[in-house]
């Protein structure tokens, strides 16, 4: 019996992608007969390395079409032949295959480019476009301005044969670059510049890297797109929220070359969804290709970068991808992803894959005076502290297998010499250190107690050597350490990779310019790189040390948790039997939480100023350089410094006058409360005229925040929100009920819910794995969208837990 498309729609506990906006679509269309087949596309454009955002977009894109039995295509955005690479095509290619995608409908925009052209002359024969002989820059002229309809080129009525004749000639290569491109004829009064007549088609002199010469005419990717979609029958085309204009240019292409009566189905539509940016990084590939060119990390894989090849590299899994990816949701609006949630989602993924071993990064040679004879300790991969074993009563080992417990065992060579991290010894120890001290004692993991009785020093005065004593498991030890055999240990390099900027937003400052042509990045005006100044100095610390011996029998790609340091693996390109170089994957625990609380406090309703700093090392980073100001910018810089303003901020106002002017309207102390808003929020809408939100709209959704009433992220979401529908904040927060969840009892009641749905996890924490604590947290901020205090959650989840 053949299914109708409704028997299409998966069951809520099938789905892998939460249900949204887009699914309630997909559901709509399948129950109408609208479509018969769910059909999506993943269009990435092959001038740089994939990243995490693409994870993001990946996910949904391919994930929404498995949901529904259906294909998702991954195609090559291939229109622009400058910066595009066979090399940035490949590893695409690899990337989504090992993030688990099925790569086999694999397409490319310029296998189309034949077919593009023909459809051009099809709107060029319908009287829809016309080649245009303008400059470049009096065509921007001619398009007008937010308050003034645009103005017809003189070449805008040219009839439909000398149209045609000068299309042909410019793919014959007949004039130079800029002499002429192909408009379409639509609007030049329409709101929306999309819609102002255009560019489909430009003239652009460089072979293709996969044409060659053919062509020297490339078609525009608002062009491309949507006839690429309509050419494959996609269905549903999802795009970033910065599409949205675009999509006016989507459905006049349908309407006009692919509507339903002309080819007997339905064409493609386009659904935008929000962005996803990521804290403490940068996504942008014309900034990515800087940080690579300019030599501050190794290259497109180095494991600092936030790309998928990096982060294969670093030693990630793809199973912490995809896990992340369906952590962070589908909304109609823009959103920054806190980066300890794709970190929390890594750690939880490890917690589970690997066994524990011993290795020291910054080695303290220590010798035990009375230990005479080797001995061989025989170590469990598992220690019961760690873990307990899986249901079936095994667990995995280095080579991946799954053994019984009792098998999981490793040999450790406990010898004369040894070595200890030089930080587990202190000469004047702080209050409440729990390691080793002059005359003090402490417990080497699982090989009994040692004594401190004399410290030898180098000519520095750092302490070089330790001698001690071997107590058994006699006398009493505060702390635990963890320790290598000095004689028998294997030297290795660890390199301690952290986050690549020191602060939350590093570029806030560089976001003043969107490119022209979404998609083609490289056709956008110059950005400001302040965001380089940013680079965290420690993102990458390179030492030597020893680890223990057991990891030379062990494969290539296993992954450990050294114990006290955090999650290892080796780096596979670097890396070899003679000279072992481990990545460290991961950090224990967010070290960065504890310094953010620590760090200077900021005002609620702001987001971390760029002059912020997240650690010591950062504090001791130079400032960046300000060009100088003229006497007005000093005058303006000065009262927004005397208003409370930071230093970047009143800067980066002080040299926008349509920036500083939005703020004309604001009092007082109200000033440094929006500050941040117009600068990291504003500043797009305000510079294209297309803002909708006034001063003292802003300042209601602000004072909303600064009372605690909702949080940032809620405000960034109404703003755009607000922005779209010209409705003001403060109505969008009351309509949908947006405020801060803080009553006990719903809290409670929406804790209990995440305990019950999740009794595993719940036994995993108390039997030990703190670690959880990360996902119990984001699963309730989901079940209260986001809305739950986050300090009551914690205090509530710290004793319902136990």
């Amino acid at each position: 019996m053949s299914k109708s498309p409704a028997d299409l729609i998966p069951a809520p506990e099938a789905r892998r992608v939460a249900p949204n906006f887009i699914t309630e679509i997909i559901d709509a269309d399948l129950k109408s007969g609208k479509h018969t087949r769910v059909v999506t596309r993943f269009p990435p454009e092959p001038n740089g390395y994939a990243h995490l955002g693409h994870a993001f977009a990946s996910y949904l894109d391919f994930m929404t079409a498995q949901d529904y039995g259906g294909v998702c295509h991954l195609r090559m955005d291939d229109t622009n032949p400058e910066g595009e690479t066979q090399e940035y095509a490949d590893s695409i290619i690899r990337d989504m295959k090992w993030v688990g995608w099925d790569t086999r409908h694999l397409f490319y925009a310029s296998d189309y480019y034949e077919q593009l052209y023909q459809y051009a002359e099809q709107l060029i024969q319908k009287g829809l476009a016309y080649v245009e002989s303008v400059s470049a820059e009096e065509m921007a002229r001619l398009r007008g301005t937010a308050e003034k309809p645009g103005t017809p080129s003189p070449y805008r009525n040219r009839g439909v044969e000398e149209n045609l004749e000068l299309f042909r000639q410019m793919r014959a290569g007949k004039f130079k670059n800029g002499e002429h491109a192909l408009r379409a004829k639509i609007d030049l009064a329409h709101p929306n510049f999309k819609l102002r007549d255009p560019v489909l088609y430009r003239i652009v002199h460089v072979p293709h890297y996969r044409t060659g010469d053919k062509w020297c005419i490339y078609p525009m990717y608002d062009f491309a797109h949507p006839i690429s979609d309509a050419i494959e029958g996609i269905t549903h085309s999802m795009c970033s929220l910065e599409f949205i204009d675009n999509r006016a240019i989507y459905d006049w292409l349908m309407d006009h070359l692919f509507s339903a009566q002309e080819k007997g189905r339905e064409p493609p539509r386009q659904y935008e969804f929000g962005r996803r940016s990521m804290e403490y990084t940068v996504v942008s590939k014309r900034k990515l290709r800087r940080l690579v060119k300019e030599g501050v990390v190794r290259g497109w894989d180095d494991p600092r970068m936030p790309t998928i090849s990096a982060m294969r590299r670093r030693g990630i899994t793809p199973e912490s991808v995809r896990a992340f990816a369906s952590q962070i949701g589908v909304s109609r609006t823009n959103r920054t992803v806190d980066l300890a949630i794709f970190e929390n989602a890594v750690r939880e993924d490890l917690s589970n894959r690997t066994p524990r071993v011993m290795a020291v990064t910054r080695p303290l040679k220590v010798v035990i005076q009375n230990l005479d004879a080797e001995r061989t300790l025989s170590l469990p991969y598992w220690p019961q502290e760690a873990t307990g074993p899986s249901a079936d009563g095994k667990v995995l080992v280095p080579s991946g297998e799954r053994v019984a417990t009792e098998k999981a065992v490793r040999d450790v060579p406990l010898t004369r010499e040894i070595v200890i991290e030089h930080d587990d010894f202190s000469e004047n120890p702080p209050k409440g250190f729990k390691r080793l001290t002059p005359g003090g004692t402490v417990r080497l993991r699982s090989a009994g107690i040692i004594r401190c009785d004399e410290v030898i020093k180098g000519p520095n005065g750092e302490p070089t050597e330790l001698r001690a004593t071997w107590l058994g498991e006699e006398g009493k030890a505060s702390g635990v350490i963890h320790w290598v055999s000095a004689t028998r240990g294997v030297k290795a390099e660890f390199r301690l990779v952290d986050r690549l900027f020191t602060v939350p937003n590093p570029d806030a400052e560089a976001a003043q310019f969107e490119p022209e042509q979404p998609g083609h990045e490289d056709e956008a005006q110059p950005l400001n790189t302040d965001f380089m100044s940013f680079v965290n100095p420690n993102s990458l610390v390179v030492t030597h040390g020893l680890v223990e011996p057991s990891v030379t029998k062990d494969p290539a790609d296993a992954r450990y948790q050294f114990e006290r340091t955090g999650y290892f693996w080796r780096d596979p390109v670097d890396s070899s039997d003679t000279a072992l170089v481990f990545n460290r994957i991961i950090t224990l625990k967010d070290t960065w939480a504890k310094k953010a609380e620590t760090a200077e406090p900021t005002k609620a309703e702001s987001k971390p100023k760029p002059e912020r700093k997240a650690d010591t090392a950062a504090s001791s980073a130079p400032a960046p350089a300000r060009a100088a100001l003229d006497s007005a910018q000093e005058a303006v810089f000065s009262r927004l410094r005397t208003q409370g303003v930071s230093e970047n901020e009143a800067n980066l106002l002080a040299r926008d006058p349509q920036l500083a002017s939005y703020l004309e309207g604001a009092e007082g102390k109200q000033v440094a409360a929006l500050a941040s808003w117009v600068v990291n929020d504003l500043a797009a809408s305000i510079h294209a005229g297309t803002h909708r939100v006034g001063v003292k709209e802003l300042t209601a959704l602000v004072a909303l925040v600064t009372e605690g009433s909702i949080s940032s992220r809620i405000a960034k979401d109404v703003l755009a929100e607000a922005q779209t529908s010209g409705e003001a904040p403060a109505a969008i927060v009351e309509r949908k009920g947006l405020r801060v969840v803080s009553d006990e009892k719903q809290l409670r009641a929406a804790i209990q819910g995440v305990l019950d749905a999740n009794p595993a996890k719940v036994a995993e924490y108390r039997g030990g794995k703190k670690g959880l604590t990360g996902f119990f947290t984001g699963q309730v901020m989901k079940a209260t969208n986001g809305q739950a205090d986050p300090k009551a959650v914690a205090k509530l989840l710290n004793e319902m837990l136990g």
